[in-house]
């Protein structure tokens, strides 16, 4: 029996991409392509389902099934997409104007209930697709070539966020590392529940300010690069126990904390990681299951108007 073995070039398609040339979206594009084939995931056992901005053309790059959806709700279309087909490995995948504005609520929500999928987040701080205005992760006071004045809203921190809202993997990468980033991303996709990450980009066009030389730059009084790894400190963000209350709160606390550590030095890696139970597998311990339903005992979900009449 032979046995395929899968590299990056199988999660490419023939698709002419548009993105602008030194765009971040390339290096996080390389690292999902790379982690996936880390994984040996078939790609016809992967969907990738996307908002609306520059990162939205992803799933038109990534050879698996796509799913190019509305501005902001990459999520519940991901979380449908798992729900009616769980044997999938879901990546759902947006800008952070499409994850962190408009789709922000669904960001929280989808925290909460710890579908088993991951979401990965390109970050560079404007809107690219609509000529760089502030994100939702634009400082206030900063501006950018693209902006005609100063944010004036102060910027949302996405990892603290993510870990109130209930999300059981948070982490941080770097789109111009994508070595790194594969592995963070296998990591992620491995998780059992719902997994976030924030990767920060750059936007050569219209972000002048977190610019390659910008993440490069050595801020530190020792010598060491704005960005370095919490892992290459000994940092672990891993709740042991998730029955023990103190210690949950306790690995929140602290990696909200780091989440806040921004300027001279930002840290990159998983900030919390914790392993409970999953939507899917709460669904089956009492919840809303297919022998519950209203309908014969060999229903296959075929007809749709029986279903729905059902319920009048």
């Amino acid at each position: 029996m032979v046995v395929q073995t899968f590299t990056s070039r199988d999660y490419k398609t023939d698709t002419h991409n548009t993105w602008c040339a030194g765009c971040g979206d390339f290096g996080v594009l390389n690292a999902i392509q790379a982690g996936l084939a880390e994984l040996q995931l078939p790609p016809h056992e992967v969907a990738v389902v996307s908002g609306i901005g520059c990162s939205g053309k992803a799933p038109h790059y990534i050879n698996a099934y796509g799913f190019h959806t509305l501005h902001g709700r990459a999520l519940p279309v991901a979380t449908g997409v798992k729900l009616a087909n769980p044997n999938l490995t879901v990546l759902a995948v947006g800008g952070d104007g499409d994850g962190y504005g408009i789709g922000a609520g669904y960001f929280m929500n989808s925290g909460r209930r710890n579908v088993d999928l991951t979401y990965l987040v390109f970050n560079n701080g404007v809107y690219g697709l609509t000529k760089g205005q502030a994100s939702p992760t634009m400082p206030k006071g900063l501006k950018t070539k693209g902006m005609a004045e100063p944010a004036v809203q102060d910027n949302i921190n996405p990892l603290a966020l993510a870990i109130a809202s209930g999300y059981t993997f948070v982490a941080r990468g770097y789109a111009l590392e994508p070595k790194r980033l594969a592995r963070l991303i296998a990591q992620a996709v491995q998780h059992r529940g719902t997994a976030f990450i924030d990767i920060l980009q750059t936007c050569p066009v219209y972000n002048d300010l977190y610019t390659k030389e910008w993440y490069a730059e050595k801020t530190g009084s020792n010598g060491r690069a704005r960005l370095f790894y919490l892992d290459d400190e000994g940092y672990d963000g891993r709740v042991a126990d998730p029955t023990n209350v103190d210690e949950v709160v306790e690995k929140k606390v602290h990696a909200i904390a780091r989440s806040y550590e921004w300027g001279a030095n930002i840290p990159l890696g998983v900030f919390y990681q914790m392993e409970v139970p999953t939507f899917e597998e709460q669904l089956g311990q009492g919840g809303l299951r297919r022998d519950r339903l209203p309908v014969e005992e060999n229903f296959e979900y075929r007809d749709l108007t029986r279903l729905m009449d059902s319920f009048r």
